[in-house]
Parts: structure tokens; C-alpha cells; sequence
């Protein structure tokens, strides 16, 4: 069945608990590139220097890794509607205390809380869109994939437009529209049935005892950090306008999603998921060293184009995390990016440090170097990576339990 197809079952004809929660990821996927054309306003504003704004992704991907141990610990015991709602409410009440900072300290405080809220609903969102969605898994892991790539994409827009004014306005813009979120989904969602093992704190970190999923999140782990260097630190760089800013990040964040739901699945199927990871981490990494070096418009041409590379990687990884090991898929997922996000949290904190160290250019030749960190671990251990992955597939295919924050 084709999950474009607008007859039952298809990604256009889902009720309307699927659209709502769907919906509320977008803003939810917003809220990670929503900074990114404000960052140098931010600094300005509370007179902070490039590496302390930076800490607004630090702080908020640190507890968002940490946070991932525990997701599925509520969400089995209170079930995914109610895990949504709180989720929502921090970010609601987060996001609307961030606007009203009056230092860069109360701001990185703010988004720690934020990222927690963030975490709750992301992790749960695709298990409650696929155990809600009609017509099988197919068409609701691409839609949940739509609003992940039109939330990165819009984020950015988003924040320049409301930035323009004032740096404060886009963090309570996004507290308006994640409450309108919460109306959405208490009117429209019921709550599901909750699994019948609950997941103890540390299922996520024996599930990393597998060679497959252990490898797959090494290598994300790398890819992240060269993924969040572009993210938090090109801004600096490209010193644009919030528009300007802003403009440039929204075509990053539609070539993300194209390349995300439309070109990496067609590329997987003609030349298999390694093969593509492994030539989309170099390319990436060819990508940051030129857009390290080059000049502006350089610049800009490889901030955009680095959106196709990401996209193409985060689908990669997110099925490979899924898939290579026998634990359920939420656990499987809250192991592999309990590491990941660390290289998020990482990157925007020292970007910024080693230019103050050297020079503008080596971030990205650091970012370079991670990247094809993680294409020789896909090489290295391919076998681990394929092998297992084919013979347990079928059996996740039928799973239900379907949660990840997963790009």
C-alpha cells in the first residue's frame, strides 16, 4: 500500500487523535531550531558571549539524554496520552519562563526544564501516533517524519519572524502554540492501552549491551556532534539578520525533510542502508570543512546543503536503532539516544570554546573529523550492523511499541 494514498489507511485519512498529536510535533520539533536565527540577539541582549548562549542547546539536549532513561519508565506506568500532556506542560510553562529571562543563567535554566517536557512528548509521540493511526505502522512513522521535518524546517522561520521584534517573543510564541497542542490533544486523544512489562530505569542502558545497537549509537553519536555543530555554532558565523538567519535555516530544514521522508528511503532500497550512511557521513563531513573555509555565500550554499546530508542520516540511523536488536523498539530507541544526545549537548558548548582556542575554522574541521568518525564505525562493524538487522526486522515490523525521539 502506498502511504501517500488518500483512501483508508493512508497518510491523508487518519483520525483526528493522529492529526492532533501530530500536529503538537511539529511545534515540538520547532522548539529544537526555534534559537538558531535569535542566538546572536540573545547574546546581545544579555550581553553574553557566543559560548555561553551556546549552553541554551547544551542544557537543553544534556537533560534531554538523561531524560531518555526515564520516559520510558512514566509512559509504561501512566500511559502515552498522559506522558504527552505532561510533557506539554513543562514546555508550555518552560518556554513561557524562558521569554521572561533576565539573564543568560535563568535562559539555560529555563531550557534544561524545557528539554525534560520536550523529551516526555517526543519519546511518546510516534508510539501514540502508530497505536492510534489507521492502516498500519507505514503511513504514520512518515507522517510522524513529516512534522519532524516541517518542525525543523518552520523552527527557524518561526524564530526569525517573531525574533525580529524581540528576542523573547519566539519562546512565548512556542509556549502559545504547545498549549493550543495540549487543548488538541486532550479533546481528541484517548488514552491507550499501557504495555503490559513496565520498563525498569535500566532497560535502556542493558539494551546497549548488544553489539548492534551499541554500534549504532557510537556512530550517532559522532554524526551528532558534527550535525549540532552546524546547528548552534553556523549562526555565529554567518552573523545574519534574524530573517536573513532565519531564511537560511528554513531551506536547510526542507531539504532535512525531503531528503528525510522522500530521498532516503528510495537511496536505501537501490543501495542499502550502510552504503548510504556511510557516503552521507562524508559527504557531510566534506561539507562542514568546506562551509569552515569558505566564504559567506560558501558558506550559506553549505549550511543549506548540509540539511540533504542530515536528512538522508537521521532516517539511516533511526531505522537502524529499531531494528538491530531484539528489545522492544522503546527501549531499544531510549538506549541508543541516551548517547547520542550527549554529542548534542556536547557540540554547542565546544564549538564556541575552540574557536576561542584557535581560529574559526577548526570547529568544523573537528566536525569533519566526527563525522567520518562515524562512517568508519558503520564500516568497521557492518556486520553487526546488517546481519542481526535482517534477521530481526520482521519481528519489530508487528511491534506496537514504537518510541523514539528520533531525529
Amino acid at each position: 500500500m502506498d502511504p501517500f494514498d488518500a483512501g483508508a489507511g493512508g497518510i491523508l485519512r487518519q483520525p483526528k487523535a493522529v492529526w492532533a498529536t501530530a500536529g503538537a510535533s511539529v511545534v515540538a520539533f520547532m522548539g529544537i531550531g526555534l534559537v538558531d536565527p535569535i542566538l546572536p540577539s540573545i547574546a546581545r541582549g544579555l550581553e553574553a558571549t557566543p559560548s555561553q548562549v551556546s549552553l541554551l542547546f547544551t542544557s537543553y539536549f544534556l537533560i534531554t539524554a538523561i531524560a531518555m532513561l526515564v520516559t520510558g519508565f512514566v509512559s509504561s506506568r501512566i500511559g502515552g496520552r498522559r506522558t504527552l500532556l505532561a510533557g506539554l506542560a513543562l514546555v508550555v510553562v518552560f518556554a513561557g519562563l524562558a521569554g521572561t529571562s533576565g539573564s543568560v543563567g535563568e535562559l539555560v535554566g529555563f531550557r534544561a526544564g524545557w528539554g525534560l517536557g520536550n523529551a516526555l512528548f517526543v519519546s511518546t509521540a510516534l508510539a501514540v501516533i502508530v497505536g492510534a493511526a489507521a492502516g498500519g505502522s507505514a503511513a504514520a512513522i512518515l507522517l510522524y517524519e513529516s512534522a519532524l521535518g516541517l518542525g525543523m524546517a518552520c523552527g527557524p522561520l518561526l524564530g526569525a519572524l517573531l525574533g525580529d521584534a524581540s528576542w523573547r517573543y519566539p519562546f512565548f510564541g512556542t509556549a502559545f502554540l504547545m498549549a493550543v497542542g495540549f487543548l488538541c490533544i486532550t479533546a481528541f486523544l484517548k488514552e491507550q492501552p499501557k504495555p503490559a512489562r513496565k520498563t525498569s530505569l535500566l532497560d535502556p542502558l542493558k539494551a546497549l549491551g548488544h553489539g548492534g545497537l551499541a554500534s549504532a549509537a557510537v556512530s550517532a553519536f559522532f554524526y551528532n556532534y558534527t550535525f549540532f555543530t552546524v546547528l548552534a555554532f553556523t549562526p555565529f558565523v554567518l552573523d545574519m539578520t534574524p530573517y536573513r538567519s532565519g531564511a537560511v535555516f528554513f531551506a536547510w530544514g526542507v531539504l532535512l525533510a525531503v531528503f528525510s521522508v522522500i530521498v532516503a528511503p528510495r537511496a536505501q532500497a537501490r543501495f542499502g542502508s550502510l552504503k548510504v550512511l556511510g557516503g552521507s557521513l562524508l559527504l557531510l563531513a566534506a561539507d562542514v570543512l568546506v562551509l569552515g573555509y569558505g566564504d559567506r555565500t560558501t558558506a550559506i550554499v553549505c549550511t543549506i546543503l548540509s540539511g540533504a546530508f542530515i536528512g538522508v542520516n537521521n532516517t539511516v540511523y533511526t531505522e537502524l536503532a529499531l531494528g538491530v536488536s531484539a528489545a522492544p523498539r522503546p527501549v531499544a530507541s531510549a538506549g541508543y539516544n541516551f548517547v547520542r544526545w550527549f554529542a548534542a549537548a556536547a557540540a554547542p558548548y565546544f564549538a564556541p570554546k575552540i574557536e576561542e582556542w584557535s581560529d574559526v575554522h577548526v570547529p568544523f574541521v573537528v566536525a569533519a573529523v566526527t563525522a567520518v568518525a562515524g562512517a568508519l564505525v558503520v564500516v568497521v562493524r557492518r556486520k553487526a550492523l546488517t546481519h542481526e538487522a535482517e534477521v530481526l526486522q520482521p519481528r519489530h515490523a508487528t511491534e506496537d511499541g514504537v518510541g523514539a525521539f528520533a531525529n
